[in-house]
């Protein structure tokens, strides 16, 4: 009888005092000294359990300190949406609802992903992924745009599944491979990674808002556009080294219809 007495007890004052009551014990500090104070709670910038003096319980999901400029928008922040944009990640990726989804959500990344983990993706680029060789502190910085994308983003409860394409031998050469892909890569929303060769530019979301205005005098690409280039690259870029590509009308429409992203958000 006073086991089961002690355990009611135990359970009693479980209940009158909930586990966010130990949240609000910041045991960080008991290791840590507190550093931006005026921003708010540790668990704020760098996650965790501030509610435990146990290392592997207090560090779960712990957001070390250089990927935590996000949350107070300082110039690595700032340098991280820089090279966004010029890397033009959303050519493939949706962050803070825009971008093309021919790759996985930005925003959707944060329950399943650490900041390690996002780090490390950019370094080693998966396929169809462009390798951008950033530095070690460009790749923090990008990894803080990310994670700034993805907390002022609430993201929907229904989401379309993103189309998965699985290497294999082709039953038919596609257009896009037997005429672009000796120099060229392109993330296709319908037919995958396509493409062999890095020498020429990544193509990806070439005709959607998302990718770089390279065309001419910052003009960005166009199913004209790229009808006129096609027919004679020295017509806009006279040093340029790309020979001209002579293709049927259906062959052209068939190249149109890989390079269009019909899922990509403004």
């Amino acid at each position: 009888m006073g086991i089961r007495l002690a355990i009611l007890i135990s359970v009693l004052g479980m209940l009158c005092f909930p586990a966010h009551e130990s949240q609000s014990r910041q045991l960080c500090l008991v290791c840590h000294s507190a550093h931006h104070a005026t921003t708010g709670r540790c668990t704020g910038c760098h996650s965790g359990n501030p509610g435990s003096d146990r290392k592997n319980v207090a560090h779960d999901r712990l957001v070390r300190g250089k990927y935590a400029h996000f949350t107070i928008r300082d110039a690595v922040l700032k340098e991280g949406e820089r090279l966004m944009e010029r890397g033009a990640c959303r050519r493939c990726h949706v962050s803070n609802r825009r971008g093309n989804r021919l790759a996985a959500s930005l925003d959707t990344l944060k329950q399943s992903k650490t900041p390690e983990e996002l780090s490390s993706a950019i370094r080693s680029p998966a396929l169809g992924m462009p390798d951008f060789r950033f530095s070690d502190s460009q790749i923090t910085a990008l990894v803080n745009a990310v994670l700034s994308g993805q907390e002022a983003t609430k993201v929907p409860k229904k989401e379309l599944p993103l189309v998965l394409h699985l290497a294999g031998k082709k039953s038919r050469e596609d257009i896009f491979t037997g005429k672009c892909g000796a120099c060229h890569r392109v993330l296709s929303e319908y037919k995958g990674a396509l493409g062999k060769s890095d020498s020429g530019p990544n193509l990806s979301g070439l005709l959607s808002p998302h990718y770089p205005k390279t065309y001419k005098s910052d003009q960005a690409w166009t199913v004209e556009r790229l009808r006129q280039w096609l027919k004679n690259p020295r017509l806009t870029r006279p040093l340029g080294r790309m020979p001209p590509v002579a293709l049927s009308e259906k062959e052209f429409g068939e190249l149109v219809d890989i390079l269009t992203v019909n899922s990509g958000t403004r």
